[in-house]
């Protein structure tokens, strides 16, 4: 059940209810409505959260890594990884 202000509604009326106000929009399916609904729950908002950036490795570190693996090919990437300081994981 969604609840908002003195109104409770089952999903499936959620879903209808989308479909009857916005009929110009990608209809929803209960299942969206549920992540939505369990996202709410969790963090109390519904914003889109940002996901993890990805590791910024400069140019001199690349190039250490590169010339590490042309020394030793079978290295493992986590192995490089710790073995080079300025890597961010």
């Amino acid at each position: 059940m969604i609840r908002h202000g003195d109104r409770a509604r089952i999903q499936c009326e959620v879903v209808r209810l989308f479909r009857e106000t916005h009929p110009d929009l990608p209809p929803l399916n209960q299942g969206t409505i549920s992540k939505i609904e369990a996202q709410y729950r969790e963090m109390g908002h519904v914003r889109k959260v940002p996901s993890e950036r990805q590791a910024v490795v400069d140019d001199d570190t690349k190039l250490n890594l590169l010339l590490a693996l042309e020394e030793n090919p079978i290295t493992p990437a986590r192995q490089l990884a710790r073995d080079s300081a300025h890597c961010i994981i």
